[in-house]
């Protein structure tokens, strides 16, 4: 019989994506964990400027048994203390729940646009609580005026899963002054979510895209697309799935359709951009034991992706509707996706004007893959791919004839070693890039901004038993990394403005005999280094182990 991992755990993959691997996991698998603390995270805390300050609270809401209701929904008015300019604008999202529960994709849109995207931890019975927070400060332009709001967190009670999820979003207001100027922000904020009132994100099946119509402005001088996009059931670790043909195989274990996956985007059908994702784990996924309380990488913040759309400004200028469409290439299961629009326009002219000059992107990626037998039944699959791309256009504005090109270089690889029908495997995949984005002016010297990102991940689990959601035994070893560096152009070299070096690593196993826990623990770390959204120097190291932290050393770095 298949079962869900959904059934045995509380995640939204399938069991044939979520558990998987070796069972190299170091954890004791004597030990039961009687709890674990409340969660938390290496990561730098957003800054608080020092000025005049005015906190709104937009939600507070008990969310319950929500899994086929509308969203929650109100309205969110800018505080009358504090009516602006603004330096920031941040939201922090808290919450506490007790009992047994999934873990929860959860969104807020602010006048349709996504400012969050999160998901939940696992509760203990005797309860947890967290919080984070986010810069929304480029969002300024919807938050001037009322906007509605609207929060997704779609949850199941019942006489089994018991946890309300009891949630509180704010919104902080801090107001300019002379040593902490108004934001810089796009001029305009368009979202192209489904909805202003109602969750936003669109749920797709494989082979579906998401489009959407908008007029935009006339005097276009820059367009960016912000991105957000998760998979779900057997695509919700994407990483791990293998070919069909050896899925169909050990259809209890395996996930098909093979790893790779690009998220991509056109504009009125031609190719514009691509993303690739990050390869996320939700606190219940693979071993619930590795992520506590230590969440995986993007399990709470989840960072969505930047696309710069000017090269097809010039097409996007003549006033009528254009369709903006979203794809994740390669789905075998539901992806859910959404995007918004950060436009600047020339504030010296009613009207510009221009072309796309070059677009060499393809919606067909060449991936290779191959499968060897090993000894035994082991079975070593390989899946690679490489993308190398250009767009370029030209705006003419009251500066000038402007020229912008984006090329992308993106480099993908994973390895995966499936063995006793399906029930190991070890996973190692690693999909990095660089984007270079050069605006070249008529008067004046040309400009460069370049962004690399590396996505590490290595899974090896072990299922040696898996009958149903009462009699189950798992265990994983899991290491994971996002890597980010920004940079712009000065003179013949390249200068570092910010960087990100995030690494989690992770051991757990779990087991239940009878619906009786016999196994239970895990530990783990993180180690975050990088720049500060002041653009100081940050390091933290926590190390956790049997559901507690056991170190936890802040540092400034070199």
């Amino acid at each position: 019989m298949r079962i869900r991992i959904a059934g045995v755990l509380g995640a939204a993959a399938l069991l044939c994506a979520a558990l998987l691997g070796t069972g190299a996991a170091q954890a004791d698998s004597g030990q039961i964990e009687a709890g674990y603390q409340n969660p938390v995270t290496a990561l730098p805390p957003v800054s608080h400027p020092d000025t005049h300050h005015c906190t709104v609270t937009a939600m507070q809401y008990d969310f319950g048994n929500t899994i086929s209701s509308p969203a929650w929904n109100g309205t969110v008015t800018p505080p009358a203390d504090c009516p602006g300019p603004w330096s920031k604008v941040v939201l922090n999202w808290s919450g506490s729940v007790q009992g047994r529960q999934y873990d929860r994709l959860a969104g807020v849109w602010i006048g349709g646009a996504e400012v969050l995207r999160t998901s939940t931890p696992e509760p203990t019975q005797e309860g947890i609580s967290w919080s984070l927070e986010k810069d929304v400060s480029e969002f300024i332009p919807l938050l001037r005026q009322t906007q509605p709001i609207a929060v997704s967190l779609g949850n199941v009670v019942n006489s089994t899963y018991t946890g309300v999820y009891h949630m509180k979003l704010t919104l902080t207001y801090y107001q300019a002054d002379h040593r902490h100027p108004a934001a810089h922000t796009a001029d305009q904020v368009v979202p192209l979510s489904a909805s202003t009132t109602d969750t936003g994100w669109t749920n797709l099946d494989p082979g579906q895209s998401s489009s959407k119509t908008v007029t935009l402005p006339r005097n276009l001088t820059h367009v960016r697309m912000e991105l957000y996009a998760r998979g779900g059931g057997c695509d919700e670790q994407w990483f791990t799935a293998v070919p069909d043909d050896l899925a169909n195989t050990h259809p209890d274990y395996l996930c098909g359709g093979g790893p790779y996956r690009e998220v991509q985007v056109s504009v009125d059908g031609r190719p514009a951009g691509l993303a690739q994702p990050y390869p996320v784990v939700y606190s219940g996924g693979i071993v619930p034991t590795l992520w506590r309380p230590i969440p995986a990488v993007d399990q709470f913040v989840t960072q969505a992706y930047d696309l710069d759309l000017t090269p097809f400004a010039g097409l996007l200028v003549d006033g009528k509707p254009h369709t903006f469409t979203i794809t994740p290439y390669g789905a075998a299961d539901g992806w859910t996706v959404d995007s918004t629009l950060f436009l600047d326009t020339d504030h010296h002219a009613t009207r510009t004007s221009g072309a796309l000059t070059d677009d060499t992107l393809s919606l067909s990626p060449s991936v290779a893959t191959t499968e060897t037998p090993g000894a035994g039944h082991l079975v070593n699959v390989r899946v690679s791919a490489q993308r190398d791309w250009a767009t370029s256009g030209y705006l003419d504005t009251s500066a000038g004839r402007i020229r912008t090109t984006v090329t992308q270089h993106t480099s993908y690889l994973n390895t995966d070693a499936v063995s006793d029908g399906g029930q190991k495997q070890v996973v190692a995949q690693d999909e990095h890039g660089t984007t270079v984005v050069t605006t070249t002016p008529e008067h004046g010297h040309p400009t460069a901004a370049k962004h690399t990102w590396d996505y590490p991940i290595t899974v090896d689990s072990d299922v040696p038993l898996l009958t149903d959601g009462n009699n189950y035994s798992l265990s994983a070893t899991v290491h994971q990394g996002r890597i980010l560096d920004d940079s712009v152009s000065q003179g013949n070299h390249w200068r570092t403005v910010a960087t990100t070096r995030d690494i989690v690593d992770a051991t757990g196993v779990l087991a239940r005999t009878n619906g009786v826990v016999t196994a239970a623990d895990g530990s783990d770390s993180e180690h975050w280094t990088g720049t500060t959204d002041t653009g100081a120097c940050y390091d933290h190291l926590i190390r956790a182990a049997h559901g507690y932290v056991t170190q936890d050393h802040v540092s400034g770095c070199d």
